[in-house]
């Protein structure tokens, strides 16, 4: 079953092109542990929120941008050995120096809960984090399915939700802190895929009229602690050679 390491960074703009390099040089090392897909997005429209947002997540600073990314394996053994090579692999020493603070970064391991449509060829994503009581997991899969029938009715290509498996607490930021998760609660990783912004931009205008006059009281989770971003594809490791 396909497993997948959550990310999210806060990068210097001005480090963008070095970023990609890093990126770049580092695919190749995933890949021979066994990683299937690597893939890295740049924050296009990331917005302010009341109660969380990407940048309190990552404690971002005013010249930095939100990066969104994953990659992909086989199951969680292949995974969770991967990191073991990393860390003896010589190779690493060689790889870029990572044009941003390492230490803000959250990360996690999800597995699949619910997904739909193809992640091919996505010109745009929109990416979002929440926290789920552990208990209402099935309730959440079913309310995603419901969701997607209107994502892609508005023109969206896919969409996944991914149930925390391996999710660790940091010393500075961490999957928790960024969504305020409460005891009993699990955080997800999703994003749903688009062909480019103007079409994501023009469904998100057309749910928001459809959902005016829904009850959202019975969702399965608190939505006041949810945040979503848009992101456009800086790297990924589907299309390169």
């Amino acid at each position: 079953m396909t497993y997948l390491t959550g990310a999210v960074a806060a990068v210097p703009t001005a480090n963008k092109d070095k970023y990609n390099d890093h990126v770049t040089a580092a695919w190749p090392l995933f890949k021979s542990y066994g990683a299937t897909r690597m893939v890295e997005n740049w924050g296009a429209d990331v917005p302010k929120g009341k109660v969380t947002d990407f940048y309190g997540a990552v404690q971002a600073k005013e010249d930095e941008t939100i990066v969104f990314s994953w990659i992909e394996w086989p199951d969680k053994a292949t995974a969770d050995a991967s990191w073991g090579k990393m860390q003896d692999d010589p190779a690493m020493k060689d790889l870029p120096e990572m044009p941003f603070d390492g230490s803000r970064m959250v990360f996690g391991g999800f597995a699949p809960v619910y997904e739909a449509g193809t992640r091919e060829g996505a010109g745009y994503y929109q990416g979002f984090l929440l926290a789920v009581p552990e208990k209402n997991k099935a309730p959440y899969a079913e309310m995603a399915h419901e969701g997607w029938k209107m994502f892609e009715k508005g023109g969206a290509l896919g969409m996944i939700e991914n149930w925390g498996e391996d999710v660790p607490h940091g010393k500075t930021t961490d999957f928790y802190r960024a969504t305020k998760a409460e005891k009993g609660e699990v955080p997800v990783f999703s994003w749903t895929a688009w062909p480019d912004r103007a079409t994501c931009d023009a469904a998100a205008k057309a749910m928001e009229a459809e959902m005016s006059d829904m009850d959202m009281s019975d969702m399965p989770f608190d939505g006041m602690r949810m945040m979503w971003a848009g992101f456009e594809p800086l790297f990924d490791s589907a299309t390169k050679a």
